[in-house]
């Protein structure tokens, strides 16, 4: 066992991990937008491997709605680095507040090259991502890598943000890299027979032939939107669809509050059988 895995253990066992379920809200006046998150450790024998930074945070003159959901693999390391680094990797960009897609971008590709770097102390494993930054409660940044999915409601209306990056649908760039894509009966594709996912922060073994390039997409919130929703696979899917993006937004968009919904939400997934961790966190635009 690492130094850092004996740490996290001794953290959360004296109760200074980071929290499994939490709520907040935005300070914008006129504007009543809601938060909150829950995190569920599935049935695998290793420690729970999602992170979830939920929180408004006041920069400059604007504020800021930071959610991500940061899924690990073979460990936790590289997803509890990106939980406590990535944003702030990515309000450092000089050009953020100008041309936020690139400085996204570029953030995600330096982490994932300090990640890279530090492979020793922080393992062989690596992590998918989903972030969202809320601007004064207008727009929305939503970028990607890997199978944790960004779902927004308008109007009652589940429209898929993030794109779920399966080893199957990027065969092509796979291959070009020299890598290949393994389809066994009663599994799903992987790369190099080994990963579920074609884009992940980390995976030093496979990274010649793995993407960290996110997909970034900018969305206007206006009166219609009614709620975000983001989650780990572990609620989508487990091989087979566990919940669609409709049946998320449908079974939570009556509810009050956002806390209790995201919680709702990991209960669903458990309930259909899921037994990945699920996390989640669901925005309220009320």
């Amino acid at each position: 066992m690492t130094g850092r895995e004996i740490l996290h253990k001794m953290k959360a066992k004296a109760g200074f991990g980071p929290s499994d379920t939490g709520k907040g809200k935005s300070k914008i006046f006129g504007k009543h937008i809601t938060h909150g998150f829950h995190l569920v450790k599935g049935k695998s024998n290793h420690a729970m491997e999602d992170y979830v930074v939920a929180k408004f945070k006041q920069v400059h003159d604007s504020e800021l709605g930071l959610f991500a959901i940061f899924d690990g693999h073979l460990g936790h390391d590289v997803a509890d680095y990106l939980q406590s680094h990535l944003f702030d990797n990515i309000l450092k960009e000089p050009n953020f507040w100008t041309e936020t897609e690139n400085a996204i971008r570029k953030a995600y590709e330096e982490t994932d090259s300090k990640i890279l770097e530090r492979a020793i102390d922080l393992g062989r494993g690596g992590s998918t991502a989903v972030t969202a930054i809320l601007v004064n409660g207008e727009k929305l940044v939503v970028a990607n890598v890997g199978d944790s999915r960004a779902v927004i409601s308008k109007n009652g209306v589940a429209k898929q943000l993030s794109v779920d990056h399966e080893p199957g649908m990027e065969r092509d760039a796979i291959v070009s890299k020299g890598g290949f894509v393994s389809n066994m009966p009663g599994d799903v594709p992987r790369v190099d027979g080994q990963l579920a996912v074609a884009r992940a922060f980390g995976d030093k073994s496979l990274k010649k032939h793995l993407s960290s390039e996110p997909d970034v997409v900018v969305e206007k919130i206006d009166e219609e939107t009614d709620l975000l929703i983001l989650a780990s696979d572990g609620l989508w899917k487990v091989i087979t669809s566990v919940m669609s993006n409709q049946e998320a937004v449908d079974s939570i968009r009556d509810m009050k509050d956002a806390q209790a919904a995201a919680k709702h939400l990991t209960e669903e997934g458990l309930a259909k059988k899921s037994k990945d961790d699920i996390s989640c966190v669901v925005v309220y635009f009320h």
